[in-house]
């Protein structure tokens, strides 16, 4: 079953790269069908094959020999590593359904964010239909659903009026996010984030990348906080009640 997560993450991965290149230029994702994007010649099915095709191949299109982003592959193998995760976590249940789109559109809108500084509102809207199907799943945690997307909606809207720091696609993000794991995981996921976020700004800094004034993208510290709360956060937070409140 893992396996079979695995490579249907693939191809998914696949479909998220076509997200990623459409969605910031307002193109449709469905059509036109896919082609390459220096000569314009329409891909087949083999031709995207995820992974095999872009190793074959050597990077490069076999129709014109235009080398191909390694964003391609990175983005295939992420996504099914992901899916294969999430099955050996959850087995083959409604959560990890749903947790594997939420993942496969987290990674659509980081990597937006990376190349473009934005999250686009058709993101975070389908974060919100994700959040809703949930919800209708579960039923019984409507009212911490709703706390859950004020208190991160609130949350980083206060910090993007004060510091400036933050875009209107993190704020919806993170009220997208609450929406869907309640107040508790918006709580750990804001301090997560934070906590990753500062982590790498200070590697990119030590090796000379960015200065102190640049601005980076939070979009992915957001994402990675949030595929740590899905695998590990009820172990973390359980580690860290003991640790500090054990004795009490």
């Amino acid at each position: 079953m893992s396996v079979l997560f695995f490579i249907y993450g693939l191809f998914i991965g696949s479909f998220l790269n076509v997200c990623i290149y459409r969605i910031p230029a307002g193109q449709s994702v469905i059509s036109p069908p896919s082609a390459c994007g220096s000569c314009g010649h329409r891909l087949s099915y083999f031709d995207m094959l995820p992974v095999v095709n872009y190793v074959y191949y050597k990077g490069r299109c076999r129709y014109c020999t235009a080398h191909y982003s390694v964003q391609y592959p990175v983005t295939e193998l992420s996504n099914g590593i992901i899916y294969c995760l999430m099955a050996v976590k959850y087995g083959f249940s409604v959560y990890a359904v749903f947790y594997c789109m939420l993942a496969s559109l987290l990674i659509v809108a980081s990597t937006i964010d990376i190349k473009h500084m934005i999250i686009p509102d058709s993101v975070n809207i389908v974060g919100a239909i994700i959040g809703a199907m949930l919800l209708i799943y579960e039923r019984e945690t409507v009212l911490d659903k709703i706390f859950g997307l004020l208190t991160g909606f609130i949350l980083f809207a206060m910090i993007a009026a004060f510091t400036g720091s933050m875009g209107g696609g993190d704020v919806k993000l993170m009220a997208v996010t609450g929406f869907i794991f309640g107040i508790k995981g918006v709580l750990f996921i804001t301090l997560v984030s934070f906590i990753i976020g500062a982590f790498v700004s200070l590697i990119l800094i030590c090796l000379n990348l960015i200065s102190r004034k640049s601005r980076i993208p939070f979009g992915p510290f957001i994402s990675s906080a949030v595929l740590l709360y899905i695998f590990y956060g009820s172990e973390l937070m359980a580690a860290y009640f003991n640790l500090f409140y054990g004795r009490f």
